[in-house]
């Protein structure tokens, strides 16, 4: 099944968490806190403008994304966890 983003909208798959400290101690999945960082999947039109036209979107497919902690909604189809997000809420991207 494909997403496709409506808006401002922004999916995204989360970066998977370190499984061992700098120190090589092996941390358990309920110690590990959920990773800001993620690769946008897909991009909306963009959001509109005040005189009826669309912002260009600051994001692209294949971004490596930092985005606040609180900000992104989980959503699960099948055994696929994806994120969706307004582009607003993305902190920076990662080059």
């Amino acid at each position: 099944m494909k997403l496709i983003p409506l808006g401002e909208c922004v999916i995204v798959r989360r970066i998977q968490a370190e499984e061992r400290t700098a120190g090589g101690i092996l941390l358990p999945d309920t110690a590990r806190e959920k990773p800001q960082q993620g690769r946008v999947v897909a991009v909306g039109d963009g959001r509109y403008l005040s005189d009826g036209s669309r912002a260009t979107p600051q994001v692209a497919e294949g971004d490596r994304i930092i985005f606040s902690p609180y900000a992104a909604r989980e959503i699960r189809i099948g055994d696929d966890e994806v994120l969706v997000l307004r582009e607003s809420e993305i902190l920076a991207v990662v080059e």
